[in-house]
């Protein structure tokens, strides 16, 4: 699965960017701004699936400490040439391990919906565990794709997902949830994320 991903990625990582700019209902920028207004100058943040860097790295890298990390190591060349104020490693999120409470910050826009979603419970509570306390986790889940892997803007791509009343479950184990809302976008198809900021107490 992992490897899909990766290679999908690889293979469309100049095309993806493009394309995503062309979503004039995408909310991220507005969820960003919020995320972005809640951290002292200076924090660290961390974004999982930093993809080339625009917008989300670009935009953190103007106020904070960020390390971005992505699956394909084509999407991380993009970035570090996109946003050469932040740093940037090929890795998988669900392997990652730092010390508890490392960022004030963490982020995951559309990546976490490429996680089998065996595997997202555990992703939340490492997550969970390295903000610091009163730290901000900013997310956009999926709404319950069965673990498939489909042709996606002509790539092989994974794709999995939790129901939002199980995205809830796992992160209140965790965190505070602060934002709670499912919003439909077009791509130019209709698609609904359920955008999560939650708060380490």
């Amino acid at each position: 699965m992992k490897k899909i991903v990766e290679a999908g990625y690889d293979a469309m990582a100049p095309q993806y960017l493009s394309w995503s700019a062309e979503i004039a209902d995408d909310p991220r920028l507005r969820y960003l701004d919020d995320f972005d207004s809640r951290l002292e100058a200076g924090a660290k943040v961390l974004e999982l699936g930093c993809g080339a860097g625009i917008p989300v790295a670009r935009k953190l890298a103007e106020r904070h400490d960020v390390l971005g990390v992505d699956l394909s190591q084509r999407q991380v060349g993009l970035a570090q040439a996109n946003v050469p104020g932040a740093r940037f490693e090929k890795a998988d999120m669900t392997a990652l391990d730092f010390p508890d409470g490392t960022f004030d910050g963490i982020a995951a826009f559309y990546s976490i919906l490429h996680v089998p979603r065996a595997e997202q419970p555990a992703l939340i509570a490492k997550i969970a565990k390295w903000l610091k306390p009163g730290g901000f986790f900013l997310a956009s889940l999926g709404t319950g794709t069965p673990d498939v892997t489909e042709t996606w803007l002509g790539v092989e791509m994974f794709f999995g997902s939790n129901t939002p009343a199980r995205n809830r479950e796992l992160l209140a184990e965790h965190l505070e949830i602060v934002t709670d809302d499912l919003v439909t976008m077009h791509e130019p198809d209709p698609a609904t994320f359920h955008w999560v900021l939650a708060r380490r107490s």
